[in-house]
């Protein structure tokens, strides 16, 4: 269904904030908290144009997007200088987080993420493209007064044949009428919302309409492709598999068998779809429930696997939530060697952003020195080209391989 235009006029508000928040400005941060702000000339609404002035001199510090649903009120555009945001800084922005893709594009590779919100100077903004299909992810109202401005902007950077709007759950439940409704287009037309695409090489399919998130999770694929390269003749375990991204690569590198482990009997099947896509000799099992009681139940069966591969979801949405989900992390270590193969190699990974990269690892570290078994770090990892980092806050993925000796 195409989505109607609708139009929504936005101000301008003249902020000024506490000293604190003006020095994280100066370091490139882009949020501005709602209790930093000091004065304000006028209400604001969701995508008005905030411009930030220094609390003495009255010099321009910054110009954002206004946010009064979050406590994060303003999300900074721009530090440089007062830019307009009209279609010409949608084209170079948009333009330039393209350029930053290209040496993606080089590869047998037709998805990526073209746009990462913060890290590419438009936050709360995700655009993923599959294919020809661009699918946008809104996660802020913020964004609804520039929809047709960031659709002009996509037509001439990559020409796509269809343009999908998706929401972040809070986002949806707030749209009225006069929005376009979830899985809506804002551009082309869509017979099938199920898109083939290739990942160096491999073939997958994302529901751009349905799918969770845009319709993949397109943040592994560097990890994903040292997988394949590793799985040649192996026996490999996928936890938390969802689509089956890692075991579909660690068939096509030629493992000798997979086990996917989800869940959801729907991730399953779509997995199973994604390894009939490509061609392959090894064989392809699922296992479908909660994965710790299902680890457990392969351990105590004496199961061993060359590869195992445990990559759940965000155990940490919160603050309040960290020590638990570092409890998680340490059980699904502690599990996941009791099934390495002698010489196997452990893959464990996190997307979960507020436990940081160093106490993931460090947790790692001491579930494996606390065995009579021996490894060896092989690597860390984190994001791929496609999801570039520029603020401390915008990091989220890393992952550890760990070989046994």
């Amino acid at each position: 269904m195409q989505a109607e235009k609708h139009t929504i006029i936005s101000q301008t508000l003249a902020i000024k904030l506490k000293p604190a928040a003006e020095k994280q400005l100066k370091k490139g941060h882009p949020w501005v908290f709602d209790d930093s702000i000091t004065k304000q000339s006028k209400e604001g609404q969701p995508g008005d144009i905030a411009i930030i002035f220094h609390s003495k001199t009255n010099k321009f510090l910054a110009v954002g997007l206004y946010d009064p649903d979050s406590p994060i009120r303003i999300k900074i555009l721009s530090t440089t200088n007062r830019v307009r945001i009209d279609q010409n800084w949608f084209d170079t922005s948009i333009k330039t987080a393209y350029e930053k893709r290209k040496q993606l594009l080089l590869t047998d590779t037709n998805a990526y993420r073209l746009v990462f919100g913060e890290n590419d100077k438009m936050p709360s903004l995700i655009c993923d493209v599959y294919d020809t299909v661009v699918v946008l992810k809104i996660y802020s109202r913020m964004w609804f007064p520039y929809f047709e401005l960031i659709k002009e902007s996509l037509i001439k950077v990559i020409a796509p044949t269809s343009i999908v709007l998706r929401y972040a759950r809070k986002v949806e439940q707030a749209l009225t009428s006069d929005h376009p409704a979830e899985g809506s287009l804002l551009y082309g037309q869509l017979d099938n919302p199920e898109i083939q695409f290739r990942e160096h090489g491999v073939h997958f399919i994302a529901n751009v309409i349905k799918g969770h998130k845009t319709g993949f999770f397109l943040d592994h694929r560097h990890n994903r492709l040292s997988v394949q390269k590793m799985a040649k003749e192996k026996t490999v375990l996928d936890v938390f598999s969802y689509a089956g991204g890692f075991s579909v690569h660690a068939l096509c590198g030629g493992a000798s068998e997979v086990t996917s482990v989800d869940l959801s009997q729907q991730a399953l099947n779509l997995a199973s779809q994604n390894v009939a896509l490509n061609k392959i000799k090894g064989k392809h099992h699922t296992l479908k429930g909660d994965a710790f009681k299902l680890l457990e139940n392969l351990i105590s069966e004496k199961k061993k696997y060359d590869l195992v591969i445990i990559d759940p979801p965000a155990f940490a949405k919160a603050a309040k939530e960290i020590p638990t989900a570092i409890k998680q992390y340490e059980r699904l270590a502690l599990l996941g060697i009791k099934l390495v193969a002698s010489k196997g190699t452990l893959l464990l990974a996190s997307c979960s952003s507020r436990v940081q990269a160093d106490t993931f690892f460090d947790l790692t570290k001491n579930v494996i020195k606390s065995q009579p078994r021996r490894f060896k770090e092989i690597s860390k990892t984190f994001h791929d080209i496609d999801h570039p980092i520029a603020f401390k806050e915008g990091a989220y993925l890393k992952s550890i391989y760990w070989q046994a000796e």
